[in-house]
C-alpha cells in the first residue's frame, strides 16, 4: 500500500534561531488534498551516562512548557548544521553535568514528534564516565545533576517520576540490557 503523502506548497509560519514552523499543503497517497504543521528541527542527541558504580546520570531541569523540573538524560540539539550527533552527545553530558564520558556508542535513533516534528534524536550509551567536567551550562539552562541506581529508576518510573520521553527510551534499554 502506498502512504506517501507529496508536498504541493509550503508556507512559511514562524521561523526562530533553530525550529522553522509551516503549513503545508500536501496530497495525500489517495489523492485528495490536506494540511499539515510541521516544526522542522535541526536534531538532537542524548546521552545513557552510567558510572562505575551502576548507576545513571540524569539532569534534573525545569522545562516551562511542562511548567515543572523534569528529570532527563543528558541532551541538546545539534548546535550546527551538519554537527556529529556524536560529539554533541559527548559535549551536552560535559555542559549539563560534572561527567566526561571517553566515547560513545550509537544505540537507537527515534523521531521524538513524528506526528508534526521531524526532530531526530540520536541515542548514545557513553563509555569510560567519570567526573571531571570543566564545561559549563548554557547561560539559558540551569541543572541539577542526578545519580540514580536501577533500582531507584524502576522505583521512579513505577511513581511516574520521569515523564520525557528520550529518558524513558534510554532507561528502558539500560535496564533491558544490562
Amino acid at each position: 500500500m502506498d502512504l506517501k503523502e507529496t508536498c504541493i506548497s509550503s508556507e512559511p509560519i514562524y521561523e526562530g534561531s533553530f525550529i522553522r514552523i509551516s503549513r503545508d499543503q500536501i496530497r495525500l497517497s489517495n489523492g485528495k488534498e490536506s494540511q499539515r504543521m510541521v516544526i522542522r528541527h535541526p536534531g538532537a542527541a542524548c546521552v545513557l551516562a552510567v558510572t562505575d558504580n551502576d548507576e545513571v546520570v540524569l539532569v534534573r531541569q525545569w522545562r516551562y512548557a511542562a511548567d515543572q523540573a523534569v528529570l532527563e538524560l543528558p541532551a541538546g540539539k545539534l548546535d550546527v548544521a551538519g554537527e556529529d550527533p556524536a560529539e554533541c552527545a559527548l559535549r551536552e553530558l560535559a555542559e549539563e553535568t560534572n561527567y566526561t564520558a571517553d566515547s560513545v556508542k550509537l544505540l537507537h535513533t527515534f523521531y521524538t514528534a513524528v506526528g508534526f516534528c521531524d526532530e531526530k534524536m540520536y541515542l548514545y550509551q557513553a563509555d569510560g564516565v567519570r567526573v571531571g567536567s570543566t564545561l559549563s551550562n548554557d547561560e539559558d539552562e540551569i541543572t541539577e545533576t542526578v545519580l540514580l541506581s536501577r533500582e531507584e529508576v524502576k522505583a521512579a518510573l513505577k511513581n511516574d517520576e520521569i515523564k520525557d520521553a528520550k529518558t524513558l527510551v534510554g532507561l528502558q534499554y539500560w535496564l533491558m540490557n544490562s
